[in-house]
């Protein structure tokens, strides 16, 4: 198996996908090779590869983007709309919430809406408008499936799965998960939705996590087996549909839980994952479960004040120690 960056296992699946079925095409700003081949290059080379009629460079629209996609995806094609930054996907929020998501249901099953928005999210210096995560944005809708992989291996398999889902779906990649590097198998493969999957087995403790935050899980774990504690890691891959199963089981195994997210604390994920843990496991649990998570305040643009509110390692490992007292 070769080693790639996640980076490299995005712009694999949407070459396979584009080449396995010709319904598949991409929209959005600055994606073809005549421009920058997508802000993060992950598009790069397929405009030569497949053509301008399916690797379309659009205007600055972000509504026009979206709604252009839900048009094709009910027309009987499979469009991939590319937006430069999820900070973008306000401007399409109509768009995403109140059509692609609803129709299937409002016209009875009758229109499916094959689209996929993918979707750079979480910060990078970029100051406040630029540098949000809007995971329980969409993760609150029903008609939308959401997935947010943290590994070269699940976003690759992950995207092929979102490509040929007959329902929309939001793909959104960290931006500093982008370098992340593992191994990816050749050949075709998928990733299913809704199920979570245990990265890392443990004993002590579940650490509850996705994106960005795996990494971080893995770092925590690291350190904290030089204490003596043996950390087990689930990483959610997709937040719409919720593997509560898995989540639950593993709680039950280890009695404690800390679900470690980049949203902002209030009404996020971690407050979604906590409750369902309470829900599933609460006769199981040893010590309150723990939330890692953003500070509930605008990103400031400064490298340092960056790093100041942003859920890290550290803050992962301190929170297991608190379960553990």
């Amino acid at each position: 198996m070769a080693e790639i960056t996640v980076r490299e296992a995005l712009h694999d699946a949407l070459q396979e996908e584009m080449e396995r079925d010709h319904k598949v095409c991409i929209l959005g700003e600055d994606i073809s090779d005549d421009a920058y081949g997508g802000t993060y290059s992950i598009t790069s080379g397929l405009s030569k590869r497949f053509g301008l009629d399916r690797v379309l460079d659009t205007p600055i629209a972000e509504a026009g983007i979206v709604g252009m996609a839900v048009g094709g995806a009910m027309g009987g094609l499979r469009p991939i709309a590319e937006l430069m930054t999820v900070n973008f996907s306000l401007l399409a929020l109509d768009q995403i919430v109140n059509h692609a998501a609803k129709i299937y249901s409002m016209f009875g099953g009758q229109i499916k809406v094959p689209l996929v928005v993918r979707t750079p999210n979480g910060f990078g210096s970029l100051s406040a408008t630029h540098s949000q995560n809007f995971d329980a944005y969409f993760s609150y809708v029903p008609g939308l499936k959401v997935v947010a992989p943290g590994t070269p291996y699940d976003a690759k398999g992950l995207l092929k799965n979102a490509i040929r889902d007959d329902d929309p779906v939001i793909f959104l990649e960290h931006t500093a998960v982008y370098r992340e590097r593992g191994e990816v198998p050749e050949g075709d493969f998928l990733v299913p939705f809704g199920q979570a999957e245990v990265k890392r087995e443990g004993r002590d403790v579940t650490i509850v996590a996705w994106s960005r935050m795996l990494a971080e899980a893995h770092k925590a774990a690291d350190a904290l087996e030089s204490e003596g504690v043996s950390a087990e890691i689930v990483d959610l891959r997709t937040l719409r549909p919720l593997d509560t199963a898995t989540i639950v089981s593993s709680v039950e195994k280890t009695t404690r839980a800390v679900v470690a997210g980049e949203d902002w604390r209030s009404c996020g994920m971690t407050a979604e994952i906590a409750a369902t843990i309470a829900e599933g496991a609460f006769d199981f649990l040893d010590a309150p479960v723990r939330r890692v998570a953003m500070a509930e305040v605008p990103m400031p643009y400064a490298f340092n004040l960056e790093a100041a509110i942003i859920p890290t390692a550290a803050h992962i490992v301190e929170a297991v120690r608190e379960v553990l007292r």
